[in-house]
C-alpha cells in the first residue's frame, strides 16, 4: 500500500484503484460541505448497507448541456453506492435536487475529464498524479427525476 501526499492510501486490488482520503481531508471535506467556494455542492446518495445517507462535496460540471460528476478518488464508497442507488441529490447549503445518473463508459470520459480538470484546477491536480487513466475516474451525467 502506498502513502498519498495528503496522508491517505492508495489501494489497488487489480480490478479497482481507489485513493482513500486521509483524516484532515475528511475534516476539510465536511467544512467545503458548508461553504459555496471552489463551486463545491453536496451530494447525497442512498448507502448500500446504512440507513443514513452518505455525503460527500464534489464539484459539479456543467458540460455541453449536461451536468456530470467525477471521482477524483477512483472507485470510491460513493461511487459504488451511486451505482447502486441509480439516483442521487445534489445541492448547496441544504437545498438539494433529485438527479438519475448515468455512467458515462470509460471510452467517452475524456473531453468530460479535460473540463472538470480545467474547472476544479489544483484542487484535483494531485489526484490525477497518482490515477492519470480516464479509467481511473467513474463519472456520471447527472438527469433531472
Amino acid at each position: 500500500m502506498e502513502t498519498t501526499s495528503d496522508g491517505g492510501d492508495l489501494l489497488d486490488d487489480g480490478d479497482m484503484t481507489y485513493l482513500k482520503p486521509s483524516a484532515m481531508t475528511k475534516f476539510f471535506n465536511s467544512l467545503a460541505m458548508r461553504s459555496t467556494l471552489w463551486d463545491v455542492h453536496t451530494l447525497e446518495v442512498a448507502r448500500r448497507n446504512a440507513v443514513a445517507p452518505q455525503r460527500i462535496p464534489v464539484i459539479p460540471l456543467q458540460h455541453n448541456g449536461s451536468l456530470f460528476i467525477v471521482s477524483t478518488r477512483g472507485e470510491s464508497d460513493w461511487v459504488k453506492n451511486v451505482r447502486a442507488a441509480g439516483t442521487v441529490r445534489l445541492g448547496q447549503k441544504g437545498s438539494l435536487v433529485t438527479y438519475a445518473v448515468t455512467e458515462v463508459p470509460a471510452d467517452r470520459r475524456s473531453d468530460i475529464i479535460t473540463a472538470y480538470r480545467k474547472k476544479a484546477g489544483r484542487e484535483v491536480n494531485g489526484y490525477w498524479k497518482k490515477l492519470p487513466e480516464d479509467t481511473d475516474h467513474p463519472t456520471f451525467m447527472l438527469t433531472p427525476s
